[in-house]
């Protein structure tokens, strides 16, 4: 399975499963990141980490160590 920290910029993917665990899972599914969603990722910062992403019209910020446990398609 691919994960979010390999789809490039402004390509849309879709949320398959996450793989968090307490509080950051609450955090995660907060932001509206749920089996399902559309994800697009729209700025990289200079040295690659962290990541922003377009999730249900709103930007959010991850890092890659959060990206890699969200699943796509």
């Amino acid at each position: 399975e691919n994960t979010l920290d390999n789809v490039e910029l402004e390509k849309e993917a879709q949320v398959t499963n996450i793989e968090f665990h307490g509080n950051i899972k609450r955090r995660i599914l907060d932001l509206g990141i749920i089996e399902g969603t559309k994800i697009k990722p729209v700025l990289r910062s200079p040295l690659g980490d962290p990541t922003a992403y377009e999730v249900r019209g709103t930007v959010i910020s991850l890092r890659k160590e959060e990206a890699e446990k969200i699943y796509i398609k």
